[in-house]
């Protein structure tokens, strides 16, 4: 149907090439301007993602500067539109002037029809990645987890259980693989909450000796060791009235976690060394990368301390279950690092957006955010490809990115789920799906899908 096919405005006012074109481009939405009027109109009523546009246009077709007009005007109604200009042999430098002037790329007569189409699909898919990089900084503007990208559903369940858990003062557990972002939802949940203009005071509890830990948690008075030469608060004391945050809290010594314990309950530290029982107000957030379950199975863990640090749970999926997410915070932060290397880069290549896409990322999006610098400081092209980044290419293949696969994949994984919860049962599945049986039976032919016959009755 039309209203699935992308849309494709084509600005020519030669018959027979109009002709061509729309042949060549039967699987697109093809809407045909023979003048800049008729241009404008089009991109008023469609709004294309990508208009390919001959610069030799009515009522000066035999010259440029009707085609240069046409071109300014259309990026001026639509700014995001990506235009093609198609040009005459040998007329380069026009060409160039049109990209300068803000078109997206060109291409010369005798128009090849196979390349053309790899010239168009690439610019659908440039501008695809660019909506969603535009939707995710709108989606930022309007949700105040700074820095946190997330659109895949799992992750924006994970951000929404941060905005309510916020504003409580109940203990917080993050779970979640190493380089998943822990500290960063932590730090969110103490930017969302009355706390916000008071301390953020981080400790990694795996990355301080065992022997030191307690006192840079609780602290010390003079003379309490060798070496203490002055009283010291520790973290507990400078997160007053803010939030503390335990990361890796499953590699707290047992000793400690009865003095954790003990706090939880009293809301009072005493310093290493002293008699004095402070009062202290702080939010406690925890993190770990480790099962607790077993760790308490093994009386590496307290029971009775977990209970007390997990009012709330919250379970930060690996960025291999977020799908979608990776190309975009690739994108993201491509950009943030080029500015700061001062590299003018373009983005990626095909093979490079694949290879993101299909890569596991165990070391999550810190792995991602170490790939994609090295990148940006090696590349010497104004793209960066899979190579750069240390990934497998196995193919240049982008289908994954094209809405229409992406749809069909949806319908079919729809489909054969609704059939799964109706035993097979085509009516009741026809029912789930809010569809009639007799378009279901076109689906089904559509997608290759069977349905032994037993089954299907009904």
């Amino acid at each position: 149907m039309a209203e699935d096919k992308p849309k494709l405005l084509i600005v020519e006012d030669d018959p027979g090439l109009q002709r061509q074109l729309k042949w060549a481009f039967d699987d697109f939405e093809v809407i045909v301007a023979d003048s800049r009027q008729a241009a404008l109109a089009g991109v008023r009523r469609h709004e294309p993602p990508v208009v390919l546009q001959d610069l030799g246009l009515p009522p000066d077709p035999e010259g440029v500067s009707e085609g240069f007009t046409t071109l300014l005007e259309i990026l001026r109604l639509a700014p995001h539109t990506k235009v093609i200009v198609v040009t005459g042999q040998l007329d380069r430098d026009n060409a160039v002037k049109a990209v300068g002037q803000g078109a997206y790329d060109f291409y010369q007569k005798p128009v090849d029809m196979d390349v053309l189409r790899l010239i168009v699909q690439r610019a659908y898919q440039i501008h695809d990645l660019e909506a969603r990089n535009r939707e995710l900084a709108r989606e930022q503007a309007r949700m105040p987890l700074a820095g946190v990208i997330a659109m895949s559903e799992s992750m924006m369940r994970v951000c929404r259980m941060i905005e309510k858990v916020a504003p409580t003062n109940a203990t917080a557990l993050l779970l979640g693989e190493s380089g998943t972002g822990k500290e960063l939802l932590a730090q969110a949940l103490h930017a969302l909450s009355p706390r916000a203009g008071q301390s953020f005071v981080a400790i990694n509890c795996a990355a301080i000796p065992d022997t030191l830990l307690e006192s840079e948690l609780f602290g010390y008075e003079k003379g309490a060791f060798t070496g203490a030469v002055r009283q010291t608060p520790g973290k507990f004391e400078l997160a007053d009235g803010g939030t503390l945050f335990l990361d890796e809290i499953g590699d707290m010594p047992l000793p400690l976690q009865a003095k954790l314990l003990r706090f939880l309950q009293d809301r009072v530290i005493e310093r290493i060394g002293g008699r004095e029982r402070i009062a202290v107000d702080v939010r406690i957030v925890c993190a770990t990368n480790k099962d607790l379950s077993a760790l308490i199975e093994r009386n590496e863990f307290r029971q009775d301390l977990f209970y007390r640090i997990s009012e709330v749970t919250i379970r930060i999926p690996p960025l291999r279950e977020r799908p979608g997410d990776a190309v975009v915070i690739a994108q993201a932060v491509m950009e943030r690092r080029g500015r700061e290397h001062g590299r003018a880069l373009r983005g990626f290549a095909p093979d490079a957006l694949k290879a993101i896409q299909a890569y596991p990322w165990p070391g999550n999006i810190r792995e991602l955010e170490n790939r994609i610098n090295g990148a940006v400081i090696m590349t010497e092209g104004k793209y960066i490809g899979a190579d750069d980044l240390g990934l497998p290419a196995d193919s240049p293949d982008l289908e994954w990115l094209n809405l229409r696969s992406a749809r069909q994949r949806a319908e079919s994984e729809a489909i054969r789920q609704a059939l799964a919860v109706a035993s097979g049962n085509l009516s009741k599945a026809a029912e789930l799906l809010g569809i009639t049986r007799p378009t279901l039976y076109d689906l089904l032919d559509k997608n290759g899908i069977t349905v032994p016959e037993r089954a299907a009755e009904g």
